[in-house]
């Protein structure tokens, strides 16, 4: 079983072809929560350059750094104590998260600018996304960005996340990222397309999401869970440490707004005889990721009643 692969570039067509392309995108959203996205629009040479200065920058900046990181020590620490006794509380992940905002790497040549790039190509496709999402759920169009903007404007929260997964000499130890759902929004992951580790939870077995190359992978996180009332779910997901291979994983994250209400959209909240069929809480995200930041890597399901309570 392989999680769907779909081309977007169908979406700007017209008739049948169309049509089956946006049911094939409801369907990954319905059925899976993560989906791969080939012809995305994404100038293949620069996600080229984007490969080669973020192998560059973990190479030039982060690996030495890693050899002495708390999970490396803890971890040969512990298989050294030969008695199958797991890391339980580290990843074996090396990560930095680049916001507008925020200080960047500044040691690697051009990887700001590449990576400043790559991010505006990658904001312009997570809109292009929830607008395909909007008219598959039969919403007005721009309906899920305004509601993760808290309004007009451009308040929405977009990170992106460069992590590394360095080849792990016990990885039977450690995990590379604990099992969880992503808290925020529309995700869209250029995965590493040789060195795997990747794993969604469908029908109560683990299934890899294949490396492609140049695709983009797209999951759904709680707030498109709850804007849709349930009907596209947020999906748990690994990342398996691996002896070889140094999996490159870069993740960006259309959130909404700390200030946003996040609800089901009322045209999704069913009224069967008067009575309403609303699934989901109503909720400030900013709450929202409070508790999260507490329970990430437990069941989803309380953390949306811990936010309301709040």
């Amino acid at each position: 079983m392989a999680i769907p692969v779909i081309d977007f570039s169908k979406v700007n067509g017209t008739g049948e072809e169309r049509a089956k392309t946006m049911a094939q995108i409801a369907n990954g959203c319905e059925e899976w929560g993560f989906f791969q996205l080939m012809n995305h629009g994404i100038p293949e040479e620069l996600l080229e350059r984007v490969k080669k200065v973020c192998s560059e920058y973990f190479k030039l900046e982060r690996e030495e750094t890693f050899k002495n990181s708390t999970a490396a020590k803890t971890l040969s620490y512990l298989a050294g104590k030969k008695n199958g006794e797991k890391l339980e509380n580290v990843d074996w992940e090396d990560v930095i998260t680049l916001l507008d905002n925020n200080e960047w790497p500044s040691k690697t040549p051009g990887f700001k600018e590449i990576m400043t790039e790559y991010r505006a190509e990658l904001k312009k496709m997570a809109e292009k996304v929830m607008e395909v999402m909007d008219e598959n759920l039969g919403l007005p169009k721009g309906y899920i960005k305004k509601a993760f903007n808290d309004g007009e404007g451009d308040g929405a929260f977009f990170g992106t996340k460069v992590s590394h997964y360095p080849p792990c000499p016990h990885p039977e130890l450690v995990n590379g990222l604990r099992a969880h759902t992503d808290a925020g929004g529309v995700i869209l992951l250029f995965q590493d397309d040789e060195v795997g580790g990747l794993q969604i939870l469908k029908d109560g077995q683990w299934i890899d999401v294949q490396p492609m190359k140049n695709t983009i992978v797209i999951n759904t996180g709680d707030q498109i869970e709850v804007l849709s009332n349930g009907r596209y779910k947020s999906t748990w997901h690994r990342v398996l440490a691996t002896p070889d291979g140094n999996r490159r994983s870069i993740a960006s994250f259309y959130n909404p707004s700390l200030k946003a209400t996040v609800a089901p959209a009322p045209a999704l909240v069913v009224k069967d005889d008067e009575k309403i069929n609303q699934t989901y809480p109503k909720f400030l995200f900013g709450d929202y990721m409070s508790v999260y930041a507490e329970q990430k890597f437990l069941p989803k399901e309380p953390r949306f009643q811990a936010a309301t309570a709040m």
